[in-house]
């Protein structure tokens, strides 16, 4: 019979006569059977599914591992989910190697993962065509994404290691083709973080501003297995190369090698080195083009202007003698010459023949028909000034009051104010006082008093200025 190691004297004399087992308590059997698996299995590597991949805020990980028939619980520490050199996910086969153990509190056991890695190339190839597929189904690939890349980047910005060749092939490959100004992010291209940072390195330089903001990435790795280039099938790369503002080539691995982020990027050039290539053109190159054209330009010119001069003398032979165009307008122009003086002189006869005729007519004519209209202005002035006279209405029976000076009055108060006043008739003038209530009122002083001025006496309009009786 199976007797836990902690069972005591004392508990075997507390058993009742005639029985064969002794009691335990809960805790007692499940720190047994804790002591007996993790005894007997201290070290497994297990094959099997990912399912149910979740991480803790605490940065502990808690998953299945499943296979045709059976699930197991699983946990993988903070400190062993830091080195792992891939992104767990479900649907993933892995190899998990750890310690299988219980948890009394759940009368459950489960495995402790110390290292995890996938299940061989098969394995991985499923997981990355899964991802692609996923990725591609939001659009990341999409061909009417793709940018052209700039003729002639004035910076070109790379993410690489700083320590490998391929940075060295890169710049010995710029200098040969066409010198060119390089900003290097260094990030480490395999294991644990690389991912990470070849992303942050891609943004950082997509976030740039001002003149040292690069035209155009180079993403560069040199060649290595699928798990070598696993940080560059990562979706934190793919989206950071996908939504990049500035135009990018990858280069990672050798011409066979094809990653995620070569479906993402603008440009997949095979090798680091054809990168550089498709970054800038041949300095030579592009020289001997600008002497081509510009010998080109100088010929087109030169025929161009060769052509001109052919057709400009072909014209001008054509022509007639400039003698011959003007000498029949220069004859013409002398005969007319020679009849202008005659004729001027003959019509100046005829002007002073007719001017002579009518000239006694025509001056006295011009002052009557002057003194005329001279007359008739001064008719109406004068019939005006008569409808306008201030004595006029007097010969209907309306009297004009006035002050002593003159000073014609419109109003009650005016008058009382004057206290003497005039009363103009047409046949003449009385003086009257102004009284109120019967009493009179006092004329100002003779002193304040101003010279009176007479108006001109009304004279009826008369029938005509310049009538002659006739």
């Amino acid at each position: 019979m199976f007797m836990p190691d902690d069972v005591t004297p004392a508990l075997l004399a507390q058993q009742k006569p005639g029985d064969n087992a002794p009691p335990f308590s809960v805790s007692e059997l499940s720190g047994a059977l804790k002591r007996t698996v993790e005894g007997a299995f201290g070290h497994v590597r297990v094959r099997g599914e990912i399912s149910g991949w979740k991480r803790h805020a605490s940065g502990h990980c808690y998953m299945s591992l499943k296979d045709e028939t059976a699930v197991m619980d699983a946990v993988l520490w903070r400190g062993q989910a830091a080195s792992l050199a891939f992104r767990p996910e479900d649907g993933a086969e892995v190899i998990a190697s750890g310690r299988l153990t219980t948890y009394p509190g759940r009368s459950k056991y489960q495995l402790v993962v110390d290292r995890m890695e996938l299940a061989g190339e098969g394995a991985l190839m499923a997981l990355l065509d899964k991802r692609r597929r996923a990725l591609a189904a939001e659009g990341l690939f999409d061909e009417a994404n793709k940018r052209p890349l700039p003729f002639l980047p004035r910076i070109i910005g790379v993410v690489t290691s700083p320590t490998g060749a391929v940075i060295r092939d890169i710049l010995h490959r710029l200098a040969d083709r066409c010198p060119t100004r390089v900003i290097v992010w260094p990030v480490p291209v395999q294991g644990e973080g690389a991912a990470a940072k070849v992303a942050a390195a891609i943004r950082g330089f997509g976030a740039m501003q001002g003149p040292d903001r690069p035209e155009l990435l180079i993403v560069a790795r040199g060649g290595g297995s699928i798990e070598d280039l696993w940080a560059f099938n990562e979706e934190e790369v793919v989206r950071a190369a996908a939504t990049s503002p500035i135009p990018l080539i990858s280069a990672v691995g050798h011409e066979t090698d094809t990653t995620l982020i070569d479906h993402a990027a603008d440009r997949r050039a095979p090798t680091p080195t054809a990168a550089a290539e498709m970054a800038v053109p041949v300095r030579a190159e592009l020289v001997a083009l600008l002497d081509e054209l510009s010998a080109r330009s100088r010929r087109c010119l030169s025929r161009g202007a060769e052509r001109a001069r052919e057709r400009l003398e072909l014209t001008a032979c054509r022509l007639p003698e400039p003698a011959a165009l003007i000498a029949l307008p220069r004859q013409r122009f002398d005969e007319l010459g020679d009849r202008l003086p005659r004729a001027l002189a003959a019509r100046a006869g005829y002007a002073r023949a007719d001017l002579a005729g009518i000239a006694p007519r025509l001056r006295r004519e011009l002052v009557e028909q002057k003194i005329e209209r001279s007359a008739e202005r001064l008719a109406a002035l004068w019939q005006m000034a008569q409808l306008v006279h201030p004595d006029r209405p007097l010969s209907r029976g309306f009297a004009r009051v006035t002050t002593r000076d003159g000073r014609t009055l419109v109003s009650a108060d005016a008058a009382r104010a004057a206290a003497a006043l005039s009363l103009r008739f047409a046949d003449g003038e009385v003086e009257v006082a102004v009284t109120v209530d019967g009493a009179p009122i006092t004329a100002p002083p003779p002193a304040a008093r101003l010279e009176r001025k007479r108006p001109r006496p009304y004279v009826a309009p008369q029938a005509g200025l310049f009538d002659t009786g006739d």
